[in-house]
């Protein structure tokens, strides 16, 4: 690794390799190495914390807009702890000529989008760079919330015999960014699945507290996103591929592109991991959601394959689906 390339920010092994290779080697510890949304902290009391930053190009796009998905984006990664999200802290680097009337319309966004989803911007920060030395607009959330269920969510907790339920349809985000940054346009036109999930979050796991794993499948898509559940918890996952939901929109889309829906961005639905015995009640919480209407059983845990991720086409062959590689799509959130 002698320079930073794009492929490290893909969510894909490029970015494990940077992950494991550099962050872990100066700044590892017990929390940080369980790799999940965020972390699980014992501050008087079980609190969740997580972080990310937002550099989307374009920075408005049918469905949302920079500010939404930051609130979105770590709402969701709280919830994805099994946690309620409570406040957020906002940081803004915002390029010389930004228009104000461009950056009042991101910011009223995301204080429609917080005050949906039920949690305050309490901190933020602001710096202004040169022209050209930033891109617009980058935002950097982080979040903290009050965790609901011992144990928590885990990646690591995936166990064989579980079953894997996606909220909805794969790929909504992916294609639009790239569609809208492209000027590209298809006959059934398609929008970001951009949303809070905290609230189906809860739902769910008032209803089905055996929950193991919530993760939401953003860079690198549902594929990259087992491939981690898988190595985290040394487990096989089986994927049905004719039950996958995917919008016709965003297949008809990706065929004409060449891209696979299942490395595509996501920033409105989660995966979950639970006890087979437990699918129809989880189904019928998730379904019961205008969020979750499209819920859907895609896969099981196996003993087969541990760390890898295999395909079961309509056929009944078999493929294993690795991480992202490459930078699919850069700047997708």
């Amino acid at each position: 690794m002698d320079k930073v390339l794009l492929d490290y920010g893909s969510g894909g092994r490029a970015s494990q390799r940077l992950i494991n290779e550099l962050f872990f080697k100066h700044l590892g510890n017990e929390i940080l190495a369980r790799m999940d949304d965020g972390a699980v902290l014992e501050v008087g009391g079980r609190l969740a914390m997580s972080t990310d930053s937002f550099v989307v190009d374009p920075i408005e796009f049918p469905g949302g807009d920079i500010g939404s998905l930051a609130v979105h984006g770590t709402v969701n990664d709280i919830a994805m702890m099994g946690a309620k999200p409570l406040y957020l802290t906002c940081g803004f680097i915002l390029e010389e000529g930004l228009e104000m009337a461009v950056l009042e319309r991101i910011v009223a966004s995301m204080g429609r989008a917080a005050k949906r989803a039920g949690v305050q911007v309490v901190a933020g920060d602001t710096k202004v760079v040169p022209h050209g030395a930033a891109d617009k607009i980058f935002i950097n959330t982080a979040g903290i919330g009050r965790v609901m269920c011992d144990p928590a969510p885990s990646g690591s907790r995936a166990t064989v015999g579980d079953v894997v339920l996606v909220s909805g349809t794969m790929g909504d985000h992916g294609l639009t960014i790239l569609s809208t940054r492209e000027g590209l346009s298809f006959e059934a036109p398609v929008k970001s699945d951009s949303a809070a999930l905290n609230g189906l979050v809860e739902k769910l796991l008032t209803a089905v507290p055996e929950v193991h794993v919530l993760r939401d499948p953003t860079r690198g898509g549902l594929a990259t996103t087992l491939n981690e559940i898988a190595g985290q918890s040394q487990v096989g996952v089986e994927l049905s591929e004719e039950t996958i939901p995917i919008d016709p929109a965003v297949a008809g889309g990706c065929a004409v592109l060449g891209l696979d829906p299942l490395y595509l961005a996501n920033e409105g639905k989660f995966l979950c991991v639970l006890p087979g015995d437990r699918t129809e009640a989880a189904l019928a919480v998730l379904r019961a959601d205008p969020l979750g209407a499209r819920a859907a059983l895609v896969g099981r845990v196996t003993p087969d394959h541990p760390g890898k991720v295999a395909l079961v086409t309509p056929l009944g062959g078999k493929r294993l689906l690795g991480m992202l590689e490459g930078e699919q799509l850069p700047r997708i959130c």
